[in-house]
């Protein structure tokens, strides 16, 4: 199976202390994963995230994306590479108050797409339907809720058919019932053949995804297979309850 992200050996270190957050972490996901990075509060969890992602460079070790070194790429490329081939989901949708929905959707788009701003907007208007908030493209972001504001976020991650979806946190600031929504329509993408990654602390979360990396002072600690140590793969609380037994026994 192919390797979309490997990382070797790497690690970051915070200046203020000279800590190593990630220390010396090896990762590799295949495409077409879905897989999710749990750990206790200040583990590196989301500094893993970003490393992996080149949204943040390493001190020390490499990272490649789809085969390419992200140390060896200048700024302007690496922010070129996120545009092109990766889609970002984080807690907060970062969204501009003074537009309207659908132009949040569309705007980081209009820049990569060889489309017209015509196409690009019909696109986003098809996202959003599948997404179930066709009815909010002239609503500002003010005028929906936070469920209604993390399927834009998820709209905008997938106006350039990323071969990768980040998400950081992506329901932590979600109710119960918007936070199952949001992972149905997660799970929706992967399915279609999106590779995925989020950061949880939510087991629920973690528990619909394949593979679950556990993350503890900087080292990945362990890992847990959906597949491996559930009785049935489909029996979602099953896997809920073996996964929340495991994390128990990593002391999580």
């Amino acid at each position: 199976m192919n390797k979309i992200i490997v990382s070797e050996s790497i690690t970051k270190t915070f200046r203020e202390n000279g800590r190593n957050v990630l220390d010396g972490v090896s990762v590799e996901i295949n495409q077409g994963e879905f897989v999710s990075i749990m750990g206790p509060s200040g583990s590196g969890k989301s500094t893993l995230l970003f490393a992996l992602s080149g949204m943040d460079s390493v001190n020390s070790g490499k990272v490649s994306f789809d085969g390419m070194d992200l140390s060896s790429l200048s700024d302007n490329e690496l922010a070129d590479i996120r545009r092109k081939y990766m889609g970002f989901v984080f807690q907060q949708p970062t969204l501009l108050r003074n537009l309207n929905i659908l132009d949040n959707i569309i705007l980081p788009s209009l820049r990569n797409s060889d489309k017209n701003a015509r196409q690009v907007a019909e696109k986003a208007r098809l996202l959003m339907k599948k997404m179930g908030i066709g009815e909010l493209e002239n609503r500002t972001i003010t005028q929906a809720s936070g469920g209604q504001l993390q399927r834009v976020g998820i709209c905008r991650a997938l106006m350039n058919d990323p071969k990768i979806i980040f998400g950081d946190e992506p329901t932590g600031a979600l109710n119960s019932t918007s936070a199952n929504e949001i992972m149905k329509l997660l799970a929706e993408i992967h399915r279609a053949g999106t590779t995925i990654m989020l950061v949880t602390h939510d087991v629920k979360v973690a528990a619909r995804t394949e593979r679950v990396l556990f993350i503890f002072d900087g080292k990945i600690a362990g890992q847990y297979s959906a597949e491996a140590y559930a009785p049935a793969r489909g029996d979602l609380k099953a896997r809920e309850e073996v996964l929340g037994t495991w994390l128990t026994e990593m002391e999580f």
